[in-house]
């Protein structure tokens, strides 16, 4: 789960982080009223979407007059905003974060990480702040630091300054850069996050360290134990696909395929979209409806595959352990009647009560084509879609 900017600053200042100040504000008029409450002669207002890059976009401005922020953010509401992490769909702008300007000596970029090869928290530091990681790997890979916390002691004091050093701060900035660090962790740790970004943190002409921007993202499966974190969601954010998956709980991501997959497990929806790829298709979402998968269930999941108007045929593969294969059988045939559809279905069923699933599915009468194996599958709805598109093409030429 991803959160506002405002909201992680909001966060990493009840750890110790300072941040600048600054105000939300819901329309431009708003936006202009902010910036007086927060005074001096310069802001920057700040589009709150959930991706990077914003700032190339246009979604960051400098303004230093209440008609330069009127005019800024009447050009951010209601618009969506285009960056390399949101695609082309782009995401809307709904609120801007006023905030005062700061007189900024220095950009460093700090990030902590899950690491899954060491199993460790990861810090990543570079004195190259202000530009996406990915840029700075590239172009100056030397200058990122890296260090792992040890889970048993937490983050460390020297761990801190050993960072500080490397980046060249000056002595007198270690120990406001060690209460920032610290504070990164423990808010990473005691809040179930996955990800801390900071970029840039800034060192200001008067010597202070703020957080300049922040992202933070959290475990979902941790939020019961965070429902002060949990309440931050913003759905209008995040794929409405993704969102009603979310809320029902099925494992969904949106591609840009047309061919839908129901699938139980998360290696075998990666291999089923693999191998839909590899027969020449493309897949339309990756689903994994889990275990002990109730009919219903599996009608919910159908239904949500079909929401996607791009979905052009749909693979249900299942191997069933926990799950049966009666159960979600009967959960397809259930989607089907209720809401019929044109376009191939292809089912493959193994594994536990699958003979009694294959008796259902032949005594439907509902048009299901049928496969043993994954390739097989693959084979049969790529084919059975090609074929749907050309019979669909002959008939509008007629």
């Amino acid at each position: 789960m991803d959160i506002h900017e405002y909201q992680a600053k909001e966060i990493l200042s009840q750890f110790g982080v300072e941040v600048p100040a600054g105000a939300l504000a819901y329309s431009p008029e708003q936006a202009a009223y902010r910036s007086r409450e927060l005074g001096g002669d310069r802001w920057v207002v700040k589009a709150q979407v959930h991706a990077g890059g914003r700032g190339k976009a246009g979604g960051v401005q400098v303004c230093g007059s209440d008609a330069e922020i009127l005019e800024a953010s009447e050009a951010m509401f209601g618009r969506k905003i285009v960056t390399h992490q949101t695609g082309p769909a782009g995401k809307g702008i709904y609120r801007v974060y006023v905030e005062a300007a700061v007189d900024i000596a220095r950009e460093i970029y700090l990030g902590l990480v899950l690491d899954r090869s060491s199993q460790r928290v990861m810090i990543v530091c570079s004195g190259e702040g202000g530009m996406e990681i990915e840029e700075i790997s590239a172009e100056r890979p030397d200058s990122i630091i890296r260090a792992t916390v040890e889970p048993a002691v937490g983050l460390q004091d020297f761990q801190c300054r050993e960072i500080a050093f490397a980046l060249g701060l000056d002595a007198a900035l270690v120990q406001s850069f060690t209460r920032t660090l610290k504070g990164c962790y423990l808010a990473f740790r005691d809040l179930d996050a996955t990800m801390v970004e900071i970029n840039p943190l800034v060192v200001t002409g008067a010597g202070r360290i703020l957080a300049l921007d922040a992202k933070m993202t959290f475990d979902d499966n941790a939020m019961f134990r965070h429902p002060q974190v949990a309440e931050l969601r913003d759905k209008s954010q995040e794929d409405p696909r993704e969102c009603r998956a979310a809320d029902r709980g099925l494992n969904y991501v949106g591609l840009t395929g047309n061919i839908g997959c129901i699938v139980n497990g998360a290696g075998l929806a990666m291999a089923t979209m693999d191998t839909i790829k590899l027969a020449g298709g493309e897949p339309a979402n990756f689903l994994d409806i889990g275990g002990g998968a109730t009919p219903e269930r599996v009608a919910k999941a159908f239904r949500l595959v079909m929401s996607d108007k791009n979905v052009q045929a749909v693979l249900v593969n299942i191997f069933a352990g926990i799950n049966r294969c009666d159960w979600v059988a009967q959960g397809v045939i259930d989607a089907l009647r209720a809401d019929p559809v044109d376009i191939p279905v292809i089912v493959r069923l193994s594994g536990t009560n699958v003979e009694e699933g294959q008796k259902i599915l032949a005594k439907s009468g509902l048009p299901i084509i049928r496969a043993s194996t994954l390739e097989e599958a693959a084979e049969r709805a790529v084919n059975a879609w090609k074929n749907d598109q050309a019979k669909g093409a002959k008939l509008r030429a007629v």
